[in-house]
């Protein structure tokens, strides 16, 4: 994916991101109007025309990247051209304001658009990392082997700690009812648990075993691999709902703001025309 990305059809849109882009550095140089550079200019009118139209483009990928059956082109082309056209669109929208910055609601359009792009790029960013640490972290498994993999070592566990004491009876099913894997934004984003279940019982087990009796060893010794075994995937199990999150959370933040750079340009739009 990381190839097809960046280099797509031999770097396409690249290419043609790059020609925008000049084109429009050249232009805005070669032209002096005599207010001064700004957007109520030909020049402030066809770059933010140009500007306009790339918005409308780079949100429609939102919907053909969810359409499989389109002819419209590959996904992997409109996620390159998303990338690149994102990107020049920086520089059209700069130039076409003239650099005039200001507290109106043109600025705050222009603000949107650099959010937008900024949690693209980190869109971007993550499914092109996360997806091969989910794969290491994973070892050949998915998430719900895991979780059965974790009740088959909390039976393990239980039948190992039933000839030991009754307080390391209780730690270890706390462990098997309290572990959480996931919970809210925040415990998913952080991959890990203030008070894990799990390593709690580890540590107490760890602590208790050199009180117990020579003829509970050997259950104490298997319970303790048996647990260090939980905590490790456990700790996997987490990761893989971390970088789940990561991967997703961004959306959350980019397909709202685009809706709103949206209104935000159709007022920018309106108020240049019926207003300004």
């Amino acid at each position: 994916m990381h190839q097809s990305l960046f280099v797509y059809s031999g770097y396409r849109y690249f290419k043609l991101s790059m020609i925008l882009i000049i084109a429009s550095v050249v232009a805005y140089a070669i032209h002096a109007p005599v207010d001064g550079p700004n957007g109520g200019t030909w020049l402030g009118y066809t770059l933010g025309g140009l500007g306009a139209f790339l918005i409308l483009l780079l949100m429609w990928f939102g919907m053909r990247k969810r359409s499989y059956k389109s002819s419209m082109g590959k996904v992997e082309g409109w996620l390159s051209a998303h990338v690149y056209l994102g990107l020049a669109l920086i520089v059209i929208a700069t130039l076409h304001a003239g650099f005039q910055i200001g507290w109106n609601l043109h600025t705050l359009a222009y603000l949107l658009m650099f959010i937008v792009i900024f949690s693209g790029i980190f869109g971007v960013y993550a499914y092109l990392r996360y997806p091969d640490l989910m794969t290491k972290n994973r070892r050949g498994n998915t998430l719900d082997l895991m979780l059965i993999e974790m009740s088959e070592l909390d039976r393990e566990c239980r039948e190992a700690a039933s000839q030991l004491s009754d307080e390391i009876n209780k730690c270890i099913l706390e462990s098997s009812e309290k572990t959480k894997i996931g919970g809210s934004v925040r415990q998913q984003l952080s991959g890990s648990s203030k008070n894990c279940a799990t390593q709690a019982a580890f540590e107490k087990v760890n602590d208790l075993k050199q009180s117990l009796p020579r003829e509970m060893a050997d259950d104490a010794s298997r319970l303790m691999t048996l647990l260090g075994k939980k905590c490790e995937l456990v700790q996997r199990a987490r990761r893989d709902v971390q970088y789940k999150a990561m991967m997703d959370v961004w959306l959350y933040f980019h397909v709202p703001l685009s809706f709103a750079l949206l209104a935000a340009l159709i007022a920018h739009v309106v108020s240049i025309f019926f207003y300004w």
